[in-house]
């Protein structure tokens, strides 16, 4: 905890106007919805949740990681695939590959999706992450293969699959490879259930498009987190093509939950107990296992930091 505070700039305030200016720009949090603000480290004891009014904030793909499994338990697979340009795709002078490139150096991600396997509570589980920070989580070739693939080993070692979605779509860049993968995903997971292995899904904020429309929904328990906005178009464009009003709160996973939709709103807090639970009793009966330790956020932020600075010294 000391590394965090030696990383902050030492504070020389002459006025006030020299104490604003010295102040870090992550000092504080404040909450979108509520406007709440919360001091940083507070804020990761919270695991990104406002402490006012629960609001849950995005998390990155190994923030989730760390929040689910138990210490050095996370391996992961595939991490050297990386996607191609089967189209020759360039937008607005750019070429594909040059948005990934800078895509990647700015989420130091190579893929929206990582995959592996990890321990819940001592309990093995296949799983695969998204993050939103690299292309708004958008599924392509890469995405589907890593996860079709996530899904073979799954079913060859015999374990059940958790999938963390959030997603704005389809990548457009790929055209109908990446529509295609909503097929592939699809017909992955039907592996897992001819192996009577399960699929436990936790939805994310935001999720939508393709995603949402293929492999998300296909599980034997359908979680999300609170607030988290789920569907396929969004309100607006509903609204538009519709001409009518949509009832308060449509497309959140409270919503969704009184309609039957999903089958679990469970917060952060909760969270990893709530998956341990549901593995648990998709598992043979096995003995009594001890408490499993988890990194906590604050590690986190600390490992991103200390690789961030060795990259600019670099």
């Amino acid at each position: 905890m000391r590394e965090l505070f030696r990383r902050q700039p030492k504070f020389t305030p002459s006025g006030d106007d020299d104490l604003r200016s010295n102040l870090p720009d992550d000092l504080w949090v404040k909450c979108p919805k509520c406007g709440e603000l919360t001091y940083h480290k507070e804020h990761l004891r919270a695991l990104r949740v406002c402490v006012r009014c629960g609001h849950h904030f995005r998390l990155s793909a190994q923030e989730r990681i760390e929040l689910l499994a138990d210490v050095d338990s996370f391996e992961e697979w595939d991490a050297g695939v990386t996607t191609a340009d089967p189209l020759g795709f360039v937008a607005d002078g750019e070429a594909y590959l040059d948005k990934i490139r800078l895509t990647g150096r700015k989420s130091r991600l190579p893929e929206a999706l990582i995959s592996g396997k990890l321990q819940i509570d001592g309990r093995p589980a296949a799983v695969v992450v998204t993050d939103f920070a690299f292309l708004g989580a958008s599924m392509g070739a890469v995405y589907g293969e890593k996860l079709a693939r996530a899904c073979e080993r799954a079913v060859d070692e015999q374990m059940p699959l958790l999938t963390v979605s959030a997603s704005g779509g389809a990548r457009m860049q790929e055209g109908l490879f990446s529509l295609m993968q909503m097929a592939k995903t699809t017909a992955a997971l039907s592996r897992l259930g001819d192996a009577r292995l399960a699929h436990i899904s936790l939805l994310t904020d935001p999720c939508y498009g393709g995603v949402t429309a293929s492999y998300a929904t296909v599980a034997d328990v359908i979680l999300a987190e609170p607030g988290a906005l789920i569907g396929f178009a969004g309100p607006r464009v509903i609204e538009q093509i519709t001409r009518q009003k949509l009832p308060p709160g449509f497309q959140t996973a409270e919503f969704l939950l009184s309609h039957g939709m999903i089958d679990i709103v469970a917060p952060r807090q909760s969270l990893t107990s709530t998956i341990s639970t549901l593995l648990s009793l998709y598992a043979a009966p096995e003995p009594a296992r001890k408490p499993q330790r988890r990194r906590r956020l604050e590690t986190v932020e600390l490992a991103t930091a200390s690789a961030r600075e060795d990259r600019s010294d670099a």
